[in-house]
């Protein structure tokens, strides 16, 4: 019987959606053959079959892991909120005044001119609504790891080894990323070291296992000058490896000379938060890349084991995205992972248009974000400045 994962979460923790239902096994992510090319690569025979993990392999790289059908009823989203009052902001003539001050005089080449002398005729409000939906996933993936036996327990065969998905974790607090390695039990067994071959030790690369090099003094004569002996080589020609001291065999990095290698599987389990936003268009001329780093009024908040779609919202295009990406969330990160949490959020991003005349011409510059962010890209009054 499976088990529960355990968490301060409560009864729900964990639960799955419907449309997992493939087996884990079956559903992996096939893995990439193993590479031949160095000698560290461990040979396929090196790692014993373990049930449920069978497409394990050396260094991760075999796929995410589907979660299993759930033993329990699925929890049913709460029932949708109430639609909220939709209030909409702006912003006075004075405080537009003094974001385009500040802007102005954040650009060392700007001259305050059009800020002194501009006449503001038209103002006009485009307020912008971003959707943004979150989605919190735990992954699970695994992998066969060595590293120099030294005594460690061994347990392989022991008991069965707990499926991927029984394996108790804790998690961190919804929305925060974090990762964390567990050693599965009952799948750590010794083996020879594939590198070493059980030996310890490897030819040395410097000397390819000779133990000495040609002398760079005398490049190997024994000599330096005429009948002069070589004093770096004592006339030998050739001098000890300073690599491998003369031992033509250097300790093996992989099993730092135990000559055996204790091999496990791997859990590694990730939680991340995806995220997709949608901003609605508006007809101000503001490009939408403006808006990625300002903030706006939290107009809507709903967070939940999953999220319904948002009803009764004034610009039909932001229910149309939530949606499209509410379903897109539940059918693109089930089969990889286990959602843990939704969260859905509207923002009013305020945009002004204002427009002014200076010097008989007329000019517009925006307003937009609650931080009163500033765009001008046809400022009037720029000159070329340099440092000396």
């Amino acid at each position: 019987m499976e088990r529960r994962i355990v968490s301060d979460y409560g009864a729900n923790y964990g639960t799955v959606n419907p449309i997992y239902g493939l087996p884990a096994v079956a559903a992996m992510a096939a893995p990439p053959a193993a590479s031949n090319h160095g000698p560290s690569a461990p040979p396929a025979n090196m790692f014993d079959t373990v049930p449920g993990y069978e497409g394990t392999v050396a260094g991760g790289g075999g796929g995410y892991l589907p979660p299993p059908m759930p033993t329990a009823p699925m929890p049913v989203p709460e029932q949708a909120p109430s639609p909220p009052d939709w209030h909409i902001p702006s912003i006075s003539e004075e405080r537009a005044r003094e974001a385009f001050a500040t802007y102005v005089s954040s650009n060392c080449c700007y001259s305050s001119g059009p800020v002194k002398d501009g006449v503001i005729t038209n103002m006009e409000s485009f307020n912008t609504y971003r959707y943004r939906l979150e989605t919190f996933n735990e992954s699970r993936s695994t992998e066969w790891t060595q590293e120099p036996f030294a005594g460690q327990p061994v347990d392989a065969g022991v008991q069965p080894a707990p499926g991927p998905w029984q394996i108790t974790a804790q998690p961190p607090a919804f929305f925060q990323e974090h990762k964390q390695t567990i050693r599965v039990p009952y799948t750590s067994s010794v083996k020879n070291c594939h590198v070493c071959l059980g030996m310890g030790r490897n030819p040395c690369k410097t000397c390819t296992g000779a133990g000495s090099k040609v002398c760079w003094v005398c490049n190997g004569s024994g000599f330096r000058e005429g009948n002069d002996r070589c004093s770096h080589c004592n006339g030998r020609g050739r001098e000890n490896c300073s690599t491998c001291n003369g031992n033509g065999s250097c300790q093996c990095d992989t099993c730092h000379g135990k000559r055996q290698l204790i091999v496990f599987i791997n859990l590694n389990i990730k939680w991340s938060t995806e995220k997709d936003d949608f901003v609605a268009q508006d007809l101000s001329g503001l490009r939408v890349e403006k808006l990625q780093k300002v903030s706006g009024k939290e107009l809507f908040k709903d967070a939940q084991y999953m999220v319904y779609p948002v009803m009764g919202f004034p610009d039909f295009s932001v229910a149309q995205a939530s949606e499209r990406l509410v379903r897109d969330h539940q059918v693109k990160y089930a089969q990889t992972s286990r959602i843990l949490q939704q969260r859905q959020t509207i923002e009013l991003i305020p945009v002004t248009k204002v427009s002014y005349m200076w010097k008989g011409k007329s000019h517009v510059y925006y307003v937009y974000g609650n931080e009163f962010e500033v765009n001008a890209e046809d400022y009037p009054a720029t000159c070329c400045c340099s440092v000396m």
